[in-house]
């Protein structure tokens, strides 16, 4: 029990010495999905995120990050999903960034599995391992590696029209050292809050509350943002052959299909 005190007078001591700068921003994405098979799926992805400054606390300050992201998911069970991406990321003034500019190419692989599923409440599980290459001041590509791990609750609201959902995550960030992304081991710490509505089974609207706890030597970084995210399933449907999958549990810990 001692251990313990000592642990978290520690802890509140580092956090009350330590500078935060606290930031506020908008997180707008869209998500473009095609179904191919009962197993395989593909995405694409586009958006960008808005910025306070230390100075100004007006959301729309500045766009600080512009990508675009192609997806390829495939289920091998019913509670698994497996999928990898490759992006492109315009990055300018990123607050965990040690540079005002910074071409990033990113790809990943992602393990999503459906720990919990009932009418009440359905529980996933996400693990994602980046590679990331961000441009460093000297015009080279420097590498850095980096794993999330992400846990998510989602309640399905239903009312004799539309699905409306409410969702709640938290995930960890853990990277490698580098010159631009700094020498932290720990990245960060996100945690969501929001609310989803699914329209015709093929639309979702999806809106959220994000606090990010970026610790940092010297000044740690608190983000505050807004998130509205629209997912558009069988997106291309109207030019290519259609084809539904029947939505397997980890869809629901998603919302998808509910």
């Amino acid at each position: 029990m001692r251990c313990i005190y000592c642990v978290l007078s520690f802890f509140i001591l580092t956090v009350t010495k330590s500078q935060t700068d606290d930031l506020y921003q908008f997180w707008n994405e869209y998500d473009l999905c095609q179904d191919l098979s009962q197993k395989w799926v593909v995405e694409l992805d586009a958006g960008f995120v808005s910025s306070s400054t230390p100075t100004d606390n007006n959301i729309f300050h500045n766009i600080t990050q512009v990508y675009l992201r192609g997806w390829a998911h495939y289920y091998p069970g019913q509670r698994w999903k497996v999928s990898v991406f490759y992006a492109h990321y315009s990055n300018k003034n990123v607050p965990e960034l040690n540079q005002k500019k910074a071409r990033e190419f990113r790809s990943a692989i992602q393990a999503t599995y459906n720990l919990y599923k009932t009418t009440a409440i359905k529980i996933n599980l996400r693990g994602r391992i980046e590679d990331r290459h961000l441009e460093n001041e000297d015009g080279y590509m420097e590498a850095v590696e980096r794993f999330r791990f992400q846990v998510k609750a989602l309640y399905p609201l239903v009312n004799s029209k539309n699905k409306f959902y409410f969702f709640a995550s938290d995930e960890l960030f853990f990277k490698t050292k580098s010159q631009i992304s700094g020498p932290d081991f720990f990245d960060r710490n996100r945690a969501s809050i929001g609310l989803g509505l699914t329209i015709a089974r093929n639309i979702q609207i999806e809106a959220a509350y994000a606090n990010e706890i970026m610790p940092r030597n010297g000044t740690d970084k608190l983000v505050n943002a807004f998130q509205v995210k629209g997912i558009f399933n069988n997106f291309f449907s109207a030019v290519t052959k259609p084809f539904k999958r029947k939505k397997s549990p980890v869809d629901e810990g998603e919302g998808i299909g509910l």
